[in-house]
């Protein structure tokens, strides 16, 4: 028998946490989705490189912004603003990201959450 499975972030199945952040992992239907949750002042290079092990972000990213205002900087140089009601996707390659302003920025993330800050 078919069953409908009901879950909710605030009892995920996993809490990554970090320097002025975290995400959370809620794993459902065949797949890992993730709530990102960045105070103000929060940076990938800063905040998650030290867990991650590499001075940049390389996981591809697949999400929507909830709240708040972030920057994804490829290494080239590109930056792109992130804000809420934006649907993102970050491509496999090197990539900082930082909060912008004082608003917490909160994001859900459908690709990319298994493989982020581990």
């Amino acid at each position: 028998m078919l069953e409908v499975v009901l879950k909710r972030f605030e009892t995920p199945d996993e809490v990554r946490e970090f320097e002025k952040g975290k995400l959370e992992i809620v794993k459902i239907g065949g797949m890992t989705i993730g709530r990102a949750s960045y105070e103000p002042g929060w940076r990938w290079s800063e905040h998650v490189s030290p867990l991650a092990g590499t001075p940049l972000c390389v996981v591809e990213h697949v999400g929507m912004v909830l709240s708040g205002r972030a920057v994804a900087a490829m290494k080239d140089g590109a930056e792109v603003e992130l804000a809420a009601g934006s649907l993102f996707h970050v491509p496999p390659v090197a990539h900082d990201s930082w909060v912008i302003g004082d608003e917490p920025y909160v994001s859900l993330h459908f690709l990319g959450a298994d493989q982020y800050a581990t």
